[in-house]
């Protein structure tokens, strides 16, 4: 028969997997213009007075924190250091002054945050009592002697920090990490990348819950701290990159009394367009840029619509370098900035201080447009004061500062407390996973990962909506072989998407026999077809049509990590809106899974699942949510998989490939590959592991599963998992498995 029972015949043509991709991104796209509407669920906004919308919205600011990272205590501060040396230029003695005026003199300070960091930068100092205290954050290719009028590189107007200095502030302005590339990686194990910086800080820290744009606000926060035993009123103002921290930093701490957004605010539907290190999880599912502005809300915000940075992309690929993620800035349109404005406007009206929120638009496109500043001071209670346009004065002196040592100094005290986060991660998951499950018996251990797993789908994985469309089967006749017939399938999941395999029938079941399935998932790049033509040589040996000789139906599959960047560029676009890839592919999975249970040749009870490489890690997350699922084998991925993907001292770390999909936040501090295991207990689990296989070194893999090991040994069923070490790299070996196969789902031709 050319199709199967029971479905219609499957007509498409072309690349099946391009055109299924092609769809979810489709969908994707669709779910991310829903979710501005979507979003007002999560708000339970109470505009009856200040105090009480404040406090009504503080659980949203709570999880805003944790999204951008912003959840580390801080060290106490009671004061600035000032920065000197025994080196000097035109003094005797060290100073840390760079400049002074008639107004305000200008010293190198640094702060503390956390034990390996500190923030660092620029202390300008009034004469006398500050009127004001300002945190004024420069873009990130910016540093804080531009805004501060300490060089003549940005035209007077967009020296913010001098202009607000000599109207009376006490101004602070914090380096920020920049977009060079120049440290991003490990000289000492021969891995450089052209990621920016920003990026290579972000990849580490996003798989540990934390993030550069956390790290930064944590800076600025921590200025926050010092200034508030002062009863001057505090303000931050920031542009570019400096406009996203001042606006976010705003958002989480209401003792900042007055914002300035400068190059940044606009509608952030688009966000997967900019560079990675804007990626924040869940971002667009409860936050926009005007949601966030009525965190701030009913305290001033000015919107400056100044032209923002443009940037074509990361630092260029060259010899030796490469993996940075695409990723552009280009300046926010006046449209985006009006049209998000307007809905920021909404919340502000509602509390009747709409006074408090001002949109700028400067004639020049310039940042530090009179109006702004104006409107910055007035917020803080300051009058009068005339941040004034005029030219810089006084050239600098004191000893001259070594810019790309600064630099390296503030990006590695990143990169090592990211690293202490690495070490201190399973400690953490014991204390989120371990600390509560019952391994008691069977059934008190699957009651007590219920939460788990439902945590690991909601906030790890994104749970997007259920298949609501009918399944509508089609099928082709693709293979005709001796032992087994094989069909293309076809099944809808929603609306204009499918999910797409291969499945294997061997010939000759009788009519009322039911057999298992062995869902055989390829890896990067793969095809169904890879699996299941026994003419075609790989790393896969065929091992679906191996299976299908001996006797088990079969289903291959067609994941849609394919396509270069078009799987990853849908990842992109997934994590604001709460999802991920595996979103997607679950769903996939659980479409699949029902249509498989329906046929009147398939046991549904013993469905096994079997994954090489990317198809392991499906082996690992898939099998974990969807109980369909009988056992599981992952098959060279299996790994100490937060290691793998933020550690800075080996080259077996994603850290320096072009996976830049590869991080799921906060991932290291509550699920590596031991706990994912965990959920898949008590159905039987099995690792693959070939001695070469370059994914990672043996050690990894088996410090990781004797984790599960231990737990099935506590659980009575230690027999129900195994690894196999073979003689041999990343490929299917198919001598353990088969055997682990036919034992887990009772199958003995």
């Amino acid at each position: 028969m050319n199709t199967l029972p029971g479905t219609t015949l499957l007509t498409i043509e072309g690349d099946i997997a391009a055109q299924m991709v092609e769809a979810l991104n489709t969908y994707v796209m669709q779910a991310t213009a829903a979710s501005v509407e979507k979003r007002d669920a999560l708000w339970h906004r109470d505009y009856s007075a200040h105090g009480a919308y404040v406090e009504s919205v503080k659980p949203n600011r709570e999880r805003f924190r944790k999204q951008i990272g912003c959840v580390d205590t801080r060290l106490p501060i009671d004061a600035l250091a000032y920065i000197a040396t025994t080196k000097c230029y035109k003094h005797a003695v060290p100073k840390s002054t760079v400049k002074e005026t008639e107004n305000y003199s200008v010293s190198r300070v640094r702060w503390p945050v956390f034990d390996e960091v500190e923030g660092e930068g620029l202390l300008l100092e009034p004469i006398g009592e500050p009127v004001s205290q300002v945190i004024a954050l420069p873009d990130a290719d910016w540093t804080p002697e531009m805004i501060a009028g300490i060089t003549d590189e940005l035209p007077p107007q967009a020296q913010f920090a001098r202009r607000l200095a000599a109207a009376g502030c006490r101004v602070v302005v914090p380096l920020l990490i920049n977009r060079d590339d120049t440290y991003a990686g490990n000289p000492t194990i021969g891995a450089m990348t052209n990621q920016p910086h920003r990026e290579f800080i972000y990849r580490m820290a996003f798989e540990l819950g934390r993030h550069i744009i956390g790290y930064e606000v944590q800076k600025v926060l921590a200025l926050v701290d010092w200034m508030s035993t002062e009863k001057a009123p505090i303000g931050v103002i920031g542009h570019g990159e400096g406009g996203l921290l001042a606006f976010y930093s705003a958002a989480v701490d209401t003792r900042i009394q007055s914002t300035v957004v400068s190059g940044y605010f606009q509608s952030r539907q688009d966000v997967w367009r900019e560079p990675i290190y804007r990626n924040v999880w869940g971002l667009l599912h409860e936050f926009g840029d005007a949601d966030i502005a009525s965190l701030i809300a009913p305290r001033t915000l000015i919107v400056e619509a100044s032209r923002g940075p443009e940037i074509a992309g990361p630092p260029p690929a060259r010899s030796g370098r490469g993996g940075a993620a695409p990723g552009q800035l280009v300046s926010p349109p006046q449209t985006s900035v009006e049209a998000e404005f307007n809905r920021a406007r909404s919340f502000y009206q509602h509390l009747g201080c709409e006074d408090a929120l001002r949109l700028v638009i400067p004639e020049d496109s310039l940042p530090g447009a009179d109006e702004t500043l104006n409107a910055f001071l007035g917020g803080l209670g300051v009058e009068n004061r005339g941040a004034r346009v005029e030219s810089a004065p006084t050239e600098p002196f004191g000893e001259p500062l070594d810019y790309e040592a600064r630099q390296q100094r503030q990006f590695m005290q990143l990169v090592h407390l990211t690293q202490r986060f690495l070490r201190e991660a399973a400690s953490r998951r014991k204390a989120f996973f371990w600390d509560n499950t019952d391994t008691s018996s069977l059934t008190n251990w699957e009651a007590s990962c219920a939460d788990a797993k439902a945590y690991f789908w909601d906030e790890v994985i994104g749970r997007c909506p259920a298949p609501d469309v009918p399944a509508n089967p089609r099928t082709r006749l693709l293979y005709d072989e001796p032992l087994w017939s094989g069909y293309e399938v076809m099944l809808d999941v929603w609306q204009d998407v499918f999910a797409y395999g291969i499945l294997l029938i061997p010939k000759g079941i009788h009519e009322g026999t039911k057999r298992p399935v062995v869902v055989c998932q390829h890896g990067l790049e793969g095809r169904p077809q890879d699996t299941a033509d026994p003419r075609i040589d790989s790393v896969y040996h065929s091992y679906a049509a191996q299976l299908a000789d001996r006797g088990f139906i079969v289903y291959a599959p067609q994941n849609p990590y394919i396509g270069q960047d078009a799987f990853r560029v849908i990842q992109r676009k997934a994590n604001p809106i709460k999802w991920s890839l595996f979103s997607l592919i679950i769903r996939q999975h659980e479409r699949t899974l029902e249509w498989l249970a329906e046929q009147p040749f398939v046991n549904s009870y013993r469905i096994g699942f079997y994954g090489l490489s990317y198809g392991g890690k499906t082996a690992m997350r898939v099998p974990a949510l969807l109980e369909g699922y009988a056992c599981s084998i992952c098959s060279a991925d299996f790994n100490e998989w937060i290691v793998k993907n933020a550690t800075y001292d080996s080259r077996y770390s994603y850290m320096f490939t072009g996976e830049y999909e590869m991080p799921e936040f906060d991932l290291g501090n509550t699920f590596n590959y031991g706990e994912m295991a965990a959920l898949i207990a008590p159905r039987p689990f099995m690792v693959e592991r070939g001695h070469e296989d370059g994914v990672a070194p043996d050690e990894w893999v088996a410090h990781e599963y004797a984790v599960v090991r231990r737990l099935y040994v506590q659980l009575g069923i230690g027999v129900r998992t195994e690894i196999e070490f073979f003689d041999g790299g990343h490929q299917i070996n198919a001598e353990s498995t088969f055997r682990f196969l036919h034992r887990s789902l009772n199958y003995w031709p």
